[in-house]
């Protein structure tokens, strides 16, 4: 006599009961993670007290900070009121250290065409003597590059079409809304590549034997950046 054979299977009560139980897992697991992101927060909070001068004054310290907040969704560039603003004032500093880049930026357009080094900018400021204090500090502190990034990665978010760049080992602020494709990107890297020419220099024929384009490519990257004013 044939048997058929029946499959081991959950009824629908069973189902429902694996799903409230999963449902309850997930519940648990998100209350546990939000109260360590809630004492992390408190962690970073004493940090901050603990370590203000250092905050506040040490380029690469400030650097390290921001890194530290970064996971935990703390943003002190944001905060210019409130308890982050209140206590460290970061988000002054760089709203501050922004406005400078972008006036140095602005001012050197019409020789760079809107591109220039986030070296070239410091050297500027510093040439300037151009320092920033802090609200409850006496004396000024300084920047560093990594700072002059920060502050454009605030601009940005504008919408003003500030942005960095890194073309080889350099890092580049562009200030014109001019989006950059890879062609471009491949002619500002060469034409920091020495190799082939005069530094800050680059010609069709230096493209054709470096990347192997053939004259139409290279015209027509070359006539947007030329149209910009970013190369001539």
């Amino acid at each position: 006599m044939a048997h058929r054979r029946r499959g081991v299977g959950v009824g629908r009560a069973g189902a429902a009961v694996y799903e409230k139980k999963a449902q309850e897992l997930k519940a648990t697991s998100l209350a546990s993670a939000m109260e360590t992101v809630e004492k992390l927060e408190v962690k970073l909070a004493e940090f901050a007290k603990t370590h203000k001068h250092a905050i506040q004054h040490d380029p690469a310290f400030r650097a390290k900070f921001l890194d530290m907040c970064a996971p935990l969704g703390v943003d002190p560039l944001s905060a210019e009121k409130g308890f982050w603003g209140s206590m460290l004032g970061i988000g002054e500093f760089y709203h501050e250290l922004s406005v400078k880049v972008a006036e140095v930026c602005l001012a050197s357009r019409s020789r760079n065409g809107g591109i220039i080094r986030v070296s070239e900018v410091k050297d500027i400021l510093t040439q300037r003597g151009t320092k920033f204090k802090f609200a409850d500090s006496k004396s000024k502190s300084s920047y560093s590059e990594e700072d002059l990034i920060t502050s454009v990665k605030k601009l940005s978010k504008l919408g003003s079409g500030f942005r960095t760049i890194k073309v080889g080992r350099v890092i580049l602020i562009v200030s014109v809304p001019e989006e950059l494709d890879d062609d471009h990107m491949q002619i500002l890297n060469l034409a920091e590549d020495d190799g082939y020419g005069p530094y800050g220099m680059v010609t069709i024929e230096d493209m054709s034997r470096a990347l192997g384009w053939d004259n139409e490519r290279s015209n027509r990257a070359f006539e947007l950046l030329l149209g910009k004013g970013m190369v001539w």
